[in-house]
């Protein structure tokens, strides 16, 4: 009889907790609100490097659709998972998660300053995190890993019994309710095998700094990757902007109230695509092309437009170098629940995530949810420029105080 440990989660924001091996001690102090959190900068040049890579092995399925993935969402859902991994299976997990060398401890920690720092928003931001686990009953868990997930990730853990329909209306109603509303399930259905599930919730609400004119907003041809054009409601605006571009690429910065969290939208030009863009764009390019951006005055034409995404993600991170966690015979969870309690061996059998987003004249507003199943078996320049966002192109929503990513995606069809 096979049995399975679900965990999903839903976020907003980008940027696991790990740090990198043999680079600079050097951390952050970042402040926010009342609250003074000191976070390593490692940990987050980590986690944006897991985003960078997960998103690669995601856009290769993407075939021109639009994408919209949270990293943050898959980073701490298995960031908890992982609190449950032992031996080989909790090194290949640190390793693609970038936080090799990390000891548990400290991982934990920094997830929770993260957490306490990315949450300290500013005024016009609405950004909610939460967590969740909920067990089989009867089935024996650590008492160990459900305290870790309470303490580190403030973590609501029940148990419920998954015979009964109410149940999947339980965890259900808690996902539709921790993102207002945009996700309104994330399972369909609680198999027998069913043995937990950890849920991360994040939800994302911004009114730009500077809202566009509902006035200027005009039909647009948009310029499809295949050739043909749809039409789009484009909105516009003037002002001055962070702005930076190079030979194949311009991009934008634009600002949420508060000025601390922004978009960054970046387009290929005319004779490029966003996949030749997106070849060489990692932690370190991303990196590189953050003190570029400059204050510069511009013209932009920015596309109204809302992704519903879903995928599984099993594949990617078996790529990535998990396999191991998916295997039903060498996959060590022991942590979560021990072998000699419960006579069966935990792994992952899905990860799956799905994430929204709504971009407007007057902000964005966005939620994601990832979920792992796991199951057990018997053992710039100074000029202006215009930038019309009139083909494909990639945009990312960054917490400028921290630098982590919060929401990255792909634009192919605005009027999907």
């Amino acid at each position: 009889m096979l049995n399975r440990f679900l965990i999903v989660g839903i976020a907003a924001m980008l940027v696991l907790n790990g740090t990198c091996a043999n680079t600079d001690p050097a951390s952050a102090a970042e402040q926010s609100g009342d609250v003074t959190v000191e976070i390593d900068n490692r940990v987050i040049e980590a986690n944006n490097a897991f985003a960078f890579d997960l998103f690669e092995k995601t856009c290769a399925a993407g075939e021109n659709k639009n994408i919209f993935v949270s990293p943050l969402s898959i980073s701490i859902a298995l960031s908890m998972t992982w609190n449950g991994a032992a031996e080989e299976t909790a090194d290949a997990m640190a390793s693609v998660l970038g936080f090799s060398g990390v000891s548990t401890a400290d991982l934990n920690q920094a997830m929770k300053d993260i957490g306490t720092t990315v949450a300290q928003a500013d005024s016009g931001i609405q950004l909610t995190i939460a967590n969740s686990l909920w067990g089989r009953q009867g089935f024996q868990f650590s008492d160990d890993f459900f305290d870790v997930n309470r303490r580190y990730y403030d973590a609501e853990v029940s148990v419920l019994d998954f015979a009964k329909p109410e149940a999947l209306e339980t965890i259900n109603g808690w996902v539709d309710k921790s993102t207002e509303g945009l996700i309104d399930k994330i399972i369909d259905e609680i198999s027998p095998d069913a043995v937990l599930y950890l849920i991360n919730a994040i939800y994302f609400k911004g009114t730009w700094l500077t809202e566009f004119d509902p006035k200027q907003t005009s039909a647009f041809d948009f310029h499809l990757a295949g050739g043909g054009t749809e039409p789009v409601q484009m909105m516009e605006q003037s002002g001055s902007y962070r702005y930076a571009e190079d030979s194949d690429v311009q991009a934008v910065r634009l600002p949420y109230n508060g000025d601390r969290f922004a978009m960054y939208v970046f387009l290929p030009g005319a004779e490029s695509s966003v996949e030749s863009f997106l070849e060489n764009l990692d932690e370190t390019t991303w990196a590189g092309w953050m003190p570029r951006f400059s204050k510069t005055k511009g013209d932009v034409y920015f596309p109204r437009f809302k992704i519903e995404y879903e995928c599984t993600l099993n594949k990617a991170f078996a790529s990535l170098g998990m396999g191991i966690a998916f295997d039903s015979r060498k996959a060590n969870f022991s942590k979560i629940a021990p072998l000699s309690e419960t006579d069966r061996n935990l792994f992952i059998s899905e990860v799956k995530h799905k994430a929204v987003v709504d971009v407007n004249e007057e902000g964005t507003e966005a939620a994601a949810v990832t979920s792992v199943e796991i199951k057990a078996t018997s053992v710039s320049p100074d000029k202006h420029f215009t930038f019309v966002a009139e083909w494909p192109f990639f945009f990312a929503i960054r917490d400028d105080l921290t630098g982590s990513i919060v929401f990255m995606g792909i634009v192919h069809h605005p009027s999907s």
